[in-house]
């Protein structure tokens, strides 16, 4: 314990600083070398580099290389979790689109769905869903890329619908009994689950609505021509064996989340139920992927088409330039450089948790903190900064939550502000931030950069808005009252 303290001690804030701006140094200029691209390696190295003068940083505080190993091993540890379920939406996404799933969404989603409603549409459909399973992942990757598809139909923007489909998930996520972010919010700042269901309310809902009256007045009045849609429905038609049946992988993977069985086990049984869709639907399209029948034979071109779809996703070759964009998707090696990403930024956030430097720069944040306004504003700003040292929401909510715990009673707030104050901040942040997991899963689930479709995101962005002047109006802030024990509710994967 003393030499925990000693060590404490030595960590000045200008060391705890030192990794911090050097990724910050780095990271600007891999945007500005790279651009877009800089997620695809630039950032990763920036990381990387960034993880080692941390390491350095933690041995002049008398911590080693095998301690911060340690620290880097167990941050990566954190998001194995995650990994695996991106790597299982690769392989769903490809046996989707293999299948006819993901064409018959696109085929239906065009007669029904207006590009003036499009993105308020997809939000709110979105938003549906959400509540009842508890998941943006499981919406993301599901819904999300029907209407990703559908939204390139229409010829929409791709950064705005996944703008509105990352807020409707979101905000289903964060008002669902079954989500784990909710549950984790609620028992780490010791509040029953349902209190805070309810007190969320109070920003969740004015956020949504802003956020959909923004994307109705977004909505396109240009829509294709009656032919246009009519030759992509034709072209799809022509390529796959289109029907309502197809839909039946899409209600399985719903159906199963709902359930609560585990989120990683689930996308692959739907992944799996979509191959066999493939073989029993689309026997032709199969196996003119795997490029023909001729050297393997008929039984083992289906095997290899199958095969294919999972690893390396679906290419479409019609010959229709935009189809073949719209579908060339998919595939466990699809999600391999977001699965990069993560590792890297996970690692860092490890060795920044080992070594203390996460903990330091954390107390720093309460000096000074003497107002509702404040404090609010503090915990928004310490749950951001910590999604992006440590790369995971968890992490943002599980930290904060903990040393927050004590200092809303201390100003005669219930802990119910804090654990709202970590979901509009942790919670909905977490997925503008490219090399958090959140931002990493939906960027390459929807296949647009997460800068690019952050902008869009408004419920996202209006929720720690919200919190912050409610904190300094002092406006729908709870007192400090006697409160009921939390009730235990089961946490949902994924």
């Amino acid at each position: 314990m003393n030499r925990s303290l000693h060590r404490s001690r030595e960590l000045t804030t200008s060391l705890a600083l030192t990794p911090i701006l050097f990724l910050v140094i780095l990271l600007g200029c891999s945007v500005f070398l790279f651009g877009a691209d800089s997620s695809y390696g630039a950032n990763q190295i920036a990381l990387v580099l960034a993880t080692c003068v941390a390491a350095l940083v933690g041995r002049r505080t008398g911590i080693n290389w095998r301690s911060a190993q340690e620290g880097i091993v167990q941050g990566i540890g954190l998001g194995l979790g995650p990994v695996l379920i991106l790597l299982a939406v690769g392989m769903l996404i490809g046996t989707w689109i293999l299948c006819g799933t993901v064409p018959t969404m696109i085929y239906y989603g065009v007669k029904v769905l207006n590009p003036s409603i499009f993105y308020a549409a997809s939000a709110a459909i979105c938003a549906i869903v959400a509540i009842s399973i508890g998941s943006s992942w499981t919406v993301a990757g599901t819904l999300g890329i029907g209407l990703m598809g559908i939204a390139g139909s229409f010829e929409l923007s791709p950064a705005i619908t996944a703008g509105a489909i990352v807020s409707g998930a979101y905000f289903g996520d964060k008002l669902s009994p079954m989500s784990d972010t909710t549950n984790l919010a609620a028992a780490s700042t010791g509040v029953d689950l349902f209190l805070h269901i309810r007190h969320m309310l109070w920003t969740t809902v004015p956020a949504f609505l802003t956020a959909l009256v923004l994307f109705a007045f977004l909505g396109s009045s240009d829509a294709p021509a009656p032919q246009e849609i009519e030759a992509l429905q034709l072209a799809l038609a022509e390529r796959f064996n289109l029907g309502p049946h197809l839909l039946l992988p899409l209600l399985l993977m719903l159906g199963l989340v709902y359930k609560r069985f585990p989120a990683f086990p689930s996308i692959v049984v739907s992944a799996l139920t979509g191959a066999l869709f493939a073989l029993l639907f689309q026997s032709d399209v199969v196996v003119d992927l795997a490029g023909g029948s001729g050297d393997t034979g008929y039984f083992f071109a289906l095997l290899k088409g199958v095969w294919i779809s999972l690893f390396d996703g679906y290419t479409s070759s019609s010959g229709d330039t935009f189809l073949d964009e719209l579908l060339s998707k998919g595939g466990m090696s699809s999600m391999l450089n977001t699965v990069w990403l993560i590792i890297c930024a996970l690692g860092f956030g490890g060795v920044l948790e080992r070594t203390g430097i996460l903990a330091h720069l954390l107390r720093l944040t309460v000096r000074g903190v003497k107002t509702a306004g404040s404090l609010i504003t503090t915990t928004v700003l310490t749950c951001i900064g910590t999604n992006v040292l440590a790369a995971d929401q968890f992490i943002a909510i599980a930290l904060p939550g903990r040393m927050y715990r004590d200092e809303y009673p201390g100003l005669g707030l219930s802990r119910l502000n804090l654990s709202r104050t970590l979901e509009d901040s942790a919670t909905l942040t977490s997925a503008l931030i490219p090399w958090n997991t959140c931002g990493a899963y939906m960027s390459a689930t929807l296949g647009v950069a997460t800068f690019s479709y952050a902008p869009f995101a408004f419920f996202n962005l209006f929720c720690p808005v919200i919190a912050i002047i409610y904190g300094f109006t002092h406006f729908a802030l709870k007192p400090l009252e006697e409160e009921p024990e939390p009730v235990p509710a089961p946490v949902s994967a994924g």
